[in-house]
């Protein structure tokens, strides 16, 4: 009985200690995923593979190469710090003089170490050092990098998603990046504000396109998503301005155009920051009517003023707000891309604009090399 007893408590030990060292190298490699762990292990694992390229070379050089080390090289180039990968650097220089000196001078026959094998290993090095100092002066490990891009990209893209609106309503946007990127210029803001009962939308074009133009339109669609809703409607362009100059950027200024509905009578407000004007679809005559507010852009001075204009949506009206990308093209005035936008637009009257925001872009602007962004509101009759 008392051995039956010791074996199960020693079981029992063996399964803690299992399960202890379990959650130590899962934790571990969490760790070291994240960028937050030590790459000792890393390290430790690349410097083995080091000697076992070196003796499959000295046996069967045919077949593995001498230029074979490139491959531990490469790999610590991505999950090595600097310090670190120079002692991976160092084992393999050994490697290659230890393979040379076994193998014999080149002169003397094929698979061995040359003046070719040992530049190429060098040149890897190289890289692979320029890629590890600047990782480590960013703060950002390969392994976080593309998590981080791929979690601003889908933080833009939920900020960017419009509140649900009551009956009788329909909403849509659409928003192409240049060049198929997955960041762009254009962003939208929009909140329900006043118990649910008005509704703002802030679209946004910063200067530039893509990538160029992504970091500060990440920052801008942070600091406009706190400002709306937070100020009064004919304060916001005020104080986006006033933050736009404080960063004292280069190319620091945008346009904007700032919708204030309201959703019980269809009334609205729009304020312009030198963005292209609204287009608004009367449903009883079937014309499209310009809506531009006076403002300059955001960024330029301080004290800017911005006057609204004034409208309402009736019972099958339709307003759209858009970029510059949708309607402007080299060689071709605004208006021509307006009437053109409109003109596309006429086809979606009869059969209604669900589902047409993204069609919009692929008709007038689908290979133009900017960002374009669109956004449609209707009230439904």
């Amino acid at each position: 009985m008392a051995r039956g007893s010791a074996a199960d408590s020693f079981t029992a030990r063996l399964r803690k200690a299992m399960h202890r060292a379990r959650i130590a190298l899962r934790k571990s490699a969490v760790d070291y995923f994240r960028g937050d762990g030590s790459d000792r292990l890393a390290l430790a694992g690349l410097l083995v593979t080091v000697p076992a390229i070196t003796w499959g070379t000295v046996v069967a050089p045919v077949w593995c190469s001498p230029v074979a080390l490139v491959l531990p090289i490469v790999a610590g180039g991505l999950l090595l710090r600097p310090a670190s990968l120079l002692g991976l650097y160092a084992a393999a220089a050994a490697a290659l003089i230890v393979e040379s000196i076994v193998l014999g001078p080149y002169t003397e026959g094929p698979a061995r170490v040359t003046p070719g094998t040992v530049l190429v290993v060098a040149a890897c090095g190289l890289f692979g050092l320029l890629i590890a100092q600047f990782r480590a002066r960013v703060g950002v490990p390969w392994r976080r990098g593309g998590t981080m891009l791929f979690d601003l990209r889908e933080r833009i893209r939920v900020q960017s998603a419009l509140p649900r609106l009551p009956h009788g309503w329909h909403q849509e946007m659409a928003l192409r990046p240049a060049g198929g990127q997955s960041f762009s210029g254009d962003f939208v803001v929009a909140a329900r504000t006043s118990g649910g009962r008005t509704l703002e939308v802030v679209l946004t074009d910063v200067s530039g396109k893509g990538m160029d133009a992504a970091s500060r339109a990440l920052l801008l669609s942070g600091a406009f998503g706190g400002l709306l809703g937070s100020l009064p409607p004919h304060a916001f362009l005020p104080a986006a301005n006033g933050y736009l100059l404080r960063q004292d950027w280069d190319e620091g200024f945008a346009t904007s155009i700032h919708l204030v509905l309201d959703l019980d009578s269809g009334d609205y407000e729009l304020l312009s920051a030198g963005h292209l004007p609204a287009l608004q679809l009367h449903a009883g005559s079937g014309r499209w009517e310009e809506k531009a507010a006076e403002g300059p852009l955001l960024g330029v001075y301080d004290g800017a003023q911005f006057d609204p204009v004034k409208g309402s949506l009736r019972p099958g009206d339709v307003l759209m707000l858009f970029t510059d990308g949708l309607v402007e093209a080299s060689g071709r005035d605004i208006s021509e891309g307006i009437d053109r936008l409109t003109g596309e637009a006429d086809r979606y009257v009869s059969s209604g604009f669900e589902g047409a925001a993204w069609h919009l872009i692929e008709a007038v602007a689908k290979d133009v090399n900017d960002d374009r962004a669109l956004l449609l509101l209707c009230r439904q009759a």
